[in-house]
Formats: C-alpha cells, structure tokens, sequence
C-alpha cells in the first residue's frame, strides 16, 4: 500500500525559504542594532574626549571678555593657562610680570616711557582687556574642535622651507607654496629675528589657509608668527594674528594645546588669534641671555606678549629664519598669498621691510646680508630680496605674494 506525502514537494521548500528568510530578517536586525549600538558609543566615546580637551583647553577663568571683533576669551589666571600643562613646568619659577631681563645690543626695543604706556585695549569691548595677573585665553568651542579634527593631518599644518636643521627645501613639499626670503649658507646661531609686517594676506578658501609670516627655525623645531587666513581653524576667513610652535613633535596653534606645547602668555591684553587693524605690525622673536628662555614681542611699544621656555627646544639657538608667505590647499587651485600679486612696489605689495636678525654674539644685524630668494612655485608665487631700497625707512625687505594658482 502507497503512502501518500504529508505535504507536496514545492509547499515544503516554500515553507523551508521563508523559514531562511525570518530568521535572516531577525539576524540583520540584531547585526543592525548590534552596529548601531557600536556607533553610539564611539560617538559617546568622541564626545567625552572632546569634553575633556575642552576641560583642559578653557580653563575656569576670573570673567569673559569679548574682543571688538566679538571673539570670547577667558581671562585665566596666569599660573593655570594651558602653557603649564606640561610635567616640565612643574616647578617653575615664572610669574605674570615676567619681562626679558637681558637684551640683544642695537635691538630697536624702545623704552620710552610714553611708548611703554601703549597697550592693546583697544581691542577689547571693555578698552582695557583682562585684570592684572590673569591672561586672556579664547574660549574654543565643540565646533572648534571638530573643525580642526577635519584639518587634523600633519602635512597641513604650517611648515617651513626648511627640510630639517640645515637643508632648505629645494621643490615642491606636498601641497604647501613657498615665497620666502631665507638665510643661506654656513650653519650659524641666530637668537633672535625681528620685522615690520604689512598687513596685507589673501583670504583662504574652505580646507586652505594663506599667511604671511616669519618663521625661526630651532633645529627640525620652529616657531612662526604672523598673519593668517584659515576658515578651519576660525570658522570664517578673516585675517588674524597667529602663532604657530612646532616643538616636541607637538605642532600648535596660538594655545589651542591640551598638551601644553605653546606659548606662555604674559600680556593680560593681548592674545595671539585677535584680529589686528594697524596697517604694519613690529613683530620680533628673542632670545633672553640670561636664562634661555624665547620671547614674543610686538608692537610700537615691542610689548612682551609671552614666551617660550627654553626647555620646549631640544637645541638652545636658531639654526635659520625665514620672511615671506606660505599657502596650503589639498588641492587645486591653491589660494592667492599676499595681496594677491606682486606689482613690484612696497604700497601696493605685501611687504616684511626692517628685517634683522641677532646673531651668536648677540648683536643686531639689519643689513642680514646672508639671505636668498625662494619660491617653490615661481610662476605664481614670486619673491623679491631687496637688500638695498630706494625708499626711505624699509631697511632690507621682502615683497612676495601672487594669485590663486592652476599650476603645479
């Protein structure tokens, strides 16, 4: 006697498929959850390191102040800026109204009284800046962070001509343009440089950043300051004083520096990051003497803004310098630099003029007749060394500056 199957043969490969299906269905959605759940917490993860960098970063200030321009600082007392951060600086000796105590000879640092009295509160809403003992720290925000976190590759960073201590750079490094003057020749010691800088800077595109500036190079170590326009960094393109410190293998921008690699600040009315409106900027980087340590200044008054402990340089003396411009964009075209080319004369062109260096005996040179002219990208971005001028009170300067370029 025939038996006769249960179910036909296609219903129970129907029943087997949708069995596969369900059971596909409820392990993609446990897959799915399972990958969410792994995103919300790298995203919770994210969010306490950046708590945390802000933590460190803004530190609990005194009171908030704005800047003309409507930037909010915290005025943090002197002995808690992010400066200190490092183990090295725990037990210092420095305080607010610190100053050089030793200075280069024929330095044109005026010690006028009158001079001496001018400040910069005029950058402030409140005409004074911050009280005394206390220094103005910018108040970075979440959105600063992930807008840097975007820009966080080492090769965007600013950088100089140089390829290490005493090998300039001789092509093209990446997506960086140089047009720069530059010293030359035999390994020296510099401890110091100094310049009156135009104000003139093109404005940078999304993910580029255009300056002008002066970079003193300490070994395969530097510091750069000058005049910036970097949407990443400022959320908008507006041209700003900047400092940048490549020290430790800890590149930073003005003190944006959880690890404490920047500057130390001693102004408690002036920041680097402020939007300048001065037409010309003095501007000169120091070595003290007397115990090593490297000084900002600025100014008509040459105001002791902060410093570097000697301690955050692994040689003691500059080993180049360099003035001029310096664009960076991952792509074609690269932004315009200076005032957007070079028309050959000092009020039309971007222009450093009064350069001087100091050298390994301290004394101040403004002739700085060991210098040569270079640009990695000539066709768009010249440069012109002018040791001896037609006009009065430039001393040996600089013009640089070109277009937005198409060429390599």
């Amino acid at each position: 006697m025939k038996m006769k199957l249960g179910c036909p043969l296609p219903v129970m490969w129907m029943t087997f498929l949708c069995y596969i299906l369900c059971c596909s269905i409820l392990m993609s959605q446990g897959h799915r959850h399972d990958i969410v759940e792994a995103a919300e917490k790298i995203k919770s993860f994210e969010d306490f390191e950046i708590e945390q960098k802000l933590k460190h970063i803004n530190k609990p200030a005194v009171k908030i102040i704005k800047s003309i321009s409507g930037q909010r600082y915290g005025c943090v007392d002197f002995y808690k800026q992010p400066g200190f951060d490092q183990s090295s600086m725990k037990n210092h000796t420095f305080h607010y109204k610190m100053g050089m105590i030793s200075h280069p000879k024929g330095s044109k640092v005026k010690r006028e009284t009158v001079l001496r009295n001018k400040t910069f509160g005029h950058l402030w809403e409140n005409g004074v800046g911050c009280p005394i003992g206390t220094v103005p720290t910018y108040r970075v925000t979440k959105d600063d962070l992930l807008r840097m976190k975007s820009f966080d590759d080492e090769n965007s960073n600013p950088q100089s001509s140089w390829k290490s201590a005493y090998q300039p750079t001789l092509s093209n490094e990446g997506h960086h343009y140089f047009s720069v003057v530059r010293t030359k020749g035999k390994p020296r010691i510099y401890n110091g440089a100094s310049m009156n800088m135009h104000r003139g800077t093109c404005l940078a595109g999304p993910m580029q950043f255009s300056s002008g500036r002066m970079t003193f190079q300490i070994g395969n170590e530097f510091i750069q300051v000058g005049r910036i326009s970097h949407p990443q960094l400022y959320k908008d393109a507006w041209i700003r004083l900047f400092v940048f410190t490549n020290a430790g293998g800890h590149p930073c921008f003005n003190n944006f520096c959880p690890d404490g690699s920047g500057m130390i600040l001693v102004s408690h009315d002036f920041a680097p990051g402020l939007l300048l409106h001065e037409r010309d900027y003095d501007i000169a980087i120091q070595k003290d003497k007397a115990n090593g340590n490297w000084w900002l200044l600025m100014g008509p008054s040459w105001q002791e803004i902060g410093f570097w402990p000697a301690s955050r340089f692994k040689e003691s003396h500059g080993t180049g310098i360099e003035w001029g411009g310096e664009v960076y964009s991952p792509s074609l075209p690269s932004p315009p630099m200076g005032n957007g080319g070079l028309r050959l004369t000092p009020e039309e062109d971007a222009y450093m003029r009064l350069i001087t260096i100091v050298d390994e005996n301290y004394n101040t040179d403004k002739r700085v007749g060991n210098t040569e002219a270079f640009s990695n990208n000539k066709f768009c971005y010249p440069v012109l060394d002018v040791k001896d001028s037609f006009w009065k009170h430039v001393g040996h300067f600089v013009l640089y500056g070109g277009r937005a370029c198409n060429k390599l």
